[in-house]
């Protein structure tokens, strides 16, 4: 072992991106498992290796007692004393213990576990490399399926992309070029597992301040984002500069910035909304492309009901309420979307209504007034009745005093 050991560690770093201290260290390491193997595994040694010479010496430690019960790590205060006069009970003493023939049994015993540390040195790198771009997105090459997960190759390492991160409708071929968006990188015995996605909003956002120079500078803000993978994605910017206009911005020249993005999503659509602290101007927005009538808010519940006319009631809703459903997740609020026909029929309904109840009121009320007068007419002739029958018994009983 000499000067060239360390010439080759460091073109080996240098070559597989590893510092040149933690080949050193683990070629230490190694060195003391061959020591161990090959000379007697009883003893606490530790190997040096000159940083500066590439020399390598063995030492073993013993502990100074007063007592010797274990020759191979203790050591007397009498023997200690050869190696210096200030040690003392307790303290540890490293002898040197280098065999002639270590430097040959080194070589061939270290190499297996040098290249181990290599492979782990290599993983540890691609995992922290992956980890800082969590949230971010790659570029890779579909490389083969495994069952339903798609294997993209990244170069380094192999992401995984499941099926509940597959986009609805998308075709994955084997050698295709693709930009994933990276969910969360695992750390394994083996190479780390990296989870990718192509629906999460987050691959919007990224290709959007990939294409977007005001988004990267941040002249340009991103709000919000709601998405349905593979259909429409609603995205809510605003602009820190009073001069730039986010949306033209976003959109490019012919609309060529959003062109690329929808391409590298395949087709899927995208609405850019221009945020507005105004809730009803920012509700009104983000019913995009519908035009908006009226928007009335009821913030107790968080609620806005907008008013479109008739002829843009059905894009306003969208296939299946898609749009409508968007432009809530987008907003935070709950919209209930009326046609000016229906918004017509129903306050109609609710004034004629109120009329009718009025006039059916006061019939109810005029008929029972009705059957109250009746009733006291009633007992009116009931009371004369009885007092004509009086009036009848006295004449009767007159009649029958004259008659005696």
């Amino acid at each position: 072992m000499s000067i060239e050991l360390l010439q080759a560690l460091e073109q080996l770093g240098k070559e597989k991106g590893i510092e040149k201290e933690t080949l050193i260290e683990a070629l230490e390491q190694a060195l003391i498992s061959a020591y161990k193997k090959n000379f007697g595994s009883a003893q606490n040694v530790e190997v040096s290796l000159d940083r500066s010479t590439g020399q390598i010496r063995v030492y073993a430690l013993k502990t100074i007692v007063d007592e010797i019960t274990d020759i191979a790590t203790q050591m007397s205060l009498e023997q200690a004393k050869r190696f210096g006069a200030d040690f003392e009970v307790g303290d540890i003493v490293e002898v040197e213990v280098t065999p002639r023939k270590f430097g040959r049994i080194a070589a061939q015993t270290a190499k297996q576990v040098i290249m181990q540390r290599i492979r782990e040195a290599e993983r540890n790198i691609v995992y922290e490399e992956f980890l800082r771009r969590e949230e971010d997105i790659v570029n890779g090459v579909i490389s083969r399926y495994d069952r339903k997960n798609v294997i993209i190759d990244l170069g380094k390492a192999e992401a995984i992309l499941p099926p509940s991160e597959q986009t609805p409708g998308e075709v994955y071929n084997v050698h295709d070029r693709i930009k994933v968006y990276i969910l969360n990188v695992k750390k394994t015995n083996k190479n780390p597992l990296i989870y990718v996605s192509r629906t999460h909003p987050g691959l919007v956002k990224r290709l959007l301040e990939l294409e977007v120079p005001e988004i990267a500078d941040g002249t340009v803000e991103i709000k919000t984002i709601a998405r349905e993978a593979g259909s429409r994605t609603k995205v809510a910017i605003t602009s820190r500069n009073e001069n730039v206009d986010p949306v033209g911005a976003c959109v490019g020249q012919r609309g060529s910035r959003i062109r690329a993005i929808v391409d590298e999503l395949r087709g899927e659509m995208i609405d850019v909304i221009k945020w507005s602290s105004n809730i009803e101007e920012y509700i009104a927005a983000s019913l995009s492309p519908a035009k908006v009538l009226q928007v009335e808010i009821d913030e107790e519940n968080k609620m806005a009901r907008v008013i479109v006319p008739d002829f843009q009631l059905s894009l306003a809703i969208g296939k299946e309420g898609q749009n409508a459903r968007l432009a809530a997740k987008l907003t935070g609020w709950k919209i209930d979307i009326k046609s000016e026909s229906q918004l017509k029929s129903h306050l109609e309904e609710q004034l004629f209504g109120t009329v009718s109840q009025t006039e059916e009121q006061q019939e109810n009320d005029a008929e029972n007034e009705q059957s109250a007068d009746e009733a006291q007419n009633s007992e009116n002739i009931d009371e004369t009745d009885d007092i004509t029958e009086e009036y009848e018994t006295d004449d009767e009983i007159e009649n029958v005093s004259d008659d005696t």
